[in-house]
């Protein structure tokens, strides 16, 4: 039963039980006492021995822990392969050295114990090159790989040089002369997770080391600057000083700042600029206004989306053909497609009387459409009219007055919430 349940969860162990049983393969325990007969005593026992096994293997895996952890805070490898330009060093009983350990050797005796060493000459100056290239010279993770492949340097076990294994080598602390242990764990085969480095088992001045701790240092900090290293709210809190710095925030100004990274980044890490903007709280009516025209337009028709959305969350749904196509709203039941357009203020030059523009696509004006007029500042959307078909006329946009003909022809929407009733009423009156 111990060598059979000794699973975190009681019920795994009983799951796959039932499925030998069930294709008719017989499960016996030689070493228990009980009889695997389904009785209700075997049953009872079974359960309890299963929990036993399960309590059994935590404890077991907190010993383990805790043995490696004194062996690494004694300066002795707790196992693995040893890192690029360093070797394992066997040692005695009595601590003096034995050997130097091959690939696949291991120690034959408990009592023995390994340490990192600096390996070859040529792979140390390796390494010191890499720290000099990143931290002295900024050049790049990918540079590095590169011309370490140019020159036909191989990495272990005759691979070649990557943007992983230069980052896996600018981290190690062991080329400073410090062992450390448990910068991750899998605590019970459970998902691998990060370890704060305060958690660490380190044992500093372990062996000699391969470069200095300032030069490691300052690699380190520069790596801590990568994007894909950054966390979420790090990201967001460097464009919020690019905001404030320069009043508003456009693809355009993210690229050339150099206080945070590529506009690309926050595409990829949130999915667009428009959710990044949403992040940081520049879809307020205030932030939008400081915008660009084509961002506050933008911003506003993500924003005006959604509350349709919140709305009908069971009846609409959002779709985009692809990319270069502006997303619309659809009916699930129907699948009726519903263009969404926000006009724009534009009052006239000389008597400022107020004016909305409107330039829908070509493919958006044969449906039908949800027409928002924005406020003085466009930031907001202050009044909704909903139209069978954007119909008005051969022109790509239109200027247009609250007075005008085809405005006049749009069905005033008071609420969202009567959104699909409108529609349902244009319906009828088709028929």
């Amino acid at each position: 039963m111990s060598r059979w349940g000794r699973f975190q969860d009681s019920d795994e162990s009983a799951h796959y039980e039932y499925l030998c049983k069930s294709t008719g393969v017989p499960v016996h325990y030689c070493a228990e006492i009980f009889t695997n007969d389904n009785s209700v005593a075997g049953l009872i026992v079974k359960a309890v021995k299963r929990t036993m096994a399960g309590e059994y293997s935590r404890e077991l895996s907190v010993k383990v822990k805790a043995g490696l952890v004194r062996l690494t805070k004694m300066g002795y490898k707790a196992g693995g392969y040893p890192p690029y330009g360093m070797r394992r060093m066997l040692l005695d009983v009595h601590g003096k050295p034995k050997q130097l350990l091959a690939d696949g050797e291991r120690k034959s005796l408990a009592t023995e114990r390994v340490i990192l060493v600096p390996g070859p000459e040529e792979e140390i100056v390796i390494v010191q090159r890499i720290f000099r290239e990143y931290a002295d010279e900024n050049r790049s993770l990918t540079q590095i790989a590169r011309r370490l492949n140019q020159e036909k340097i191989p990495f272990i076990h005759g691979g070649t040089w990557t943007t992983t294994t230069v980052t896996h080598a600018l981290e190690r602390p062991q080329y400073t002369g410090t062992h450390v242990w448990g910068r991750t764990t899998a605590y019970l085969s459970g998902p691998v997770k990060t370890v704060t480095p305060e958690n660490w088992a380190v044992c500093p001045d372990a062996f000699r080391p391969i470069v200095s701790a300032e030069i490691f240092e300052r690699a380190r900090k520069r790596l801590a600057n990568v994007t894909y290293r950054l966390s979420d709210q790090e990201l967001l809190n460097r464009l919020k000083s690019v905001a404030a710095e320069t009043g508003k925030l456009t693809s355009r100004i993210i690229q050339d700042s150099r206080l945070c990274p590529a506009a690309d980044a926050y595409r990829r890490r949130f999915g667009g600029l428009m959710n990044t903007y949403a992040l940081l709280g520049y879809n307020t009516s205030e932030l939008i206004a400081q915008a660009t025209v084509r961002l506050r337009g933008m911003i506003v028709r993500r924003l005006f989306i959604q509350q349709f959305l919140n709305c009908f969350a069971d009846q609409i749904e959002e779709v985009r053909a692809n990319k270069r196509f502006r997303p619309l709203l659809r009916i699930r039941k129907t699948g009726l497609l519903v263009s969404v357009v926000v006009a724009r203020f534009q009052p006239t030059t000389r008597t400022r009387q107020p004016r909305w523009f409107i330039e829908p696509s070509r493919y958006e004006r044969k449906r039908s459409a949800i027409v928002g007029l924005m406020d003085e500042r466009n930031a907001s959307v202050t009044s909704i009219r909903v139209f069978p078909k954007m119909d008005y006329g051969n022109a790509t946009n239109l200027k247009f007055a609250l007075d005008h003909p085809w405005w006049q022809t749009g069905k005033p929407l008071e609420q969202i919430s009567d959104f699909v009733k409108v529609l349902t009423d244009f319906r009828r009156l088709r028929r």
